[in-house]
Formats: C-alpha cells, sequence, structure tokens
C-alpha cells in the first residue's frame, strides 16, 4: 500500500518529476502529458459522479476511477510492462459490456448530439472529451515508446461510455441536444 507522509517535496521545483522506476522526466515530456491527461479523466469523472442519478451508475464510475487509476500507474513505469500491467483485456471488455448494457435501453439517434441537455450530460459530455484527450496523448506516446496497448484501447471504449451515460442523464435522450446542420451562428 501507498504511504503518502510528506505531500510537498520540492522535487519538481526544477520542472523534472520521477516515474514510477525512478527516473527523471522533464514534466513536458510525452509521457508525463499522457499520464497528466490521464489524471484529467479522472477528475472529470469525479465531477461527472456528482451528477450521476444511479447507485448502478456510480458504482460503475467509481470502478472507472480505480481503472484510471490503474492505467496511469501502467503508464508511469515505462517498457513493455510484463506482469506488472495493470489494465488488460478484462478492463475493456468490462466497459463493453457496461456500455452496450447501457445502450440497449436508449433510443437509436437519427442526428449527432451537441454537449449539453442537463447537468449531467454536459459533465459527462466534459469527461468524454478529456478522455479523448488522453487518448490522443497516449497514442503520442506510443509511437515514440512502448505502451500497454489495452490503454487505448480502454481510453477509447471509456469515451464512449461516457457518451451513452451523457445520453442516459439526457432523461434516456429525451433531452438530447441535437445539432442541426447549417443553424450555427
Amino acid at each position: 500500500m501507498v504511504k503518502l507522509d510528506v505531500i510537498t517535496t520540492r522535487g519538481g521545483d526544477g520542472g523534472e518529476t520521477s516515474l514510477g522506476d525512478g527516473t527523471r522526466l522533464r514534466k513536458d515530456a510525452v509521457r508525463i502529458e499522457a499520464i497528466g491527461a490521464v489524471d484529467e479523466t479522472n477528475a472529470a469523472v469525479g465531477l461527472l459522479r456528482l451528477h450521476v442519478g444511479g447507485e448502478e451508475e456510480d458504482a460503475l464510475l467509481a470502478r472507472v476511477q480505480n481503472g484510471l487509476f490503474d492505467l496511469g500507474a501502467d503508464l508511469c513505469v515505462p517498457g513493455e510492462g510484463g506482469s506488472r500491467l495493470r489494465i488488460g483485456v478484462a478492463h475493456v471488455s468490462a466497459l463493453e459490456a457496461a456500455t452496450a448494457a447501457l445502450n440497449a435501453t436508449l433510443p437509436p439517434l437519427t442526428s449527432f448530439v451537441l454537449p449539453g441537455g442537463t447537468p449531467g450530460a454536459a459533465a459527462a459530455h466534459l469527461a468524454r472529451t478529456v478522455a479523448r484527450r488522453a487518448e490522443r496523448a497516449v497514442v503520442r506516446l506510443a509511437a515514440e515508446e512502448t505502451v500497454n496497448s489495452d490503454v487505448v484501447r480502454y481510453l477509447n471504449r471509456l469515451s464512449d461510455l461516457l457518451f451513452v451515460l451523457s445520453r442516459r442523464s439526457n432523461d434516456n435522450g429525451a433531452r438530447d441536444v441535437l445539432w442541426q446542420p447549417g443553424s450555427g451562428a
């Protein structure tokens, strides 16, 4: 278990931070950007939890937050990972199953959906876009270094889940704000 007695270490005052294996990197390194984007996603999901309606959805998002922390731990140690990897096919499959189950209760879409509607839907859309940013950051990292391939799949499935949760938060799609092509200011 992790024990954090001292929070202010001053170790990052020079613009560097430590990875899980002790390696020091600049705070603007691609790996640190990816880890930070995953952290932002976790914070956005935490905000979304304030707006979800049911215990089942809150429990699902709590599992997602723990998964995102595991994902960050995967990214925090460079290299192949081996048995230390925490995110795997089972995590991706769990997101797929949850998304399919939640989506099965929603009416089919006939248009693209704009972010908005209820506060919960807006929070879900925000979390979705932050998850997409994290996915892009991990893809950039994977172009330069070895990354657990399930990490990208997890983030991709997470954005799908968050989209479906936005529709659920919009009274099961009844309050979705639909795109009206050509009607922009």
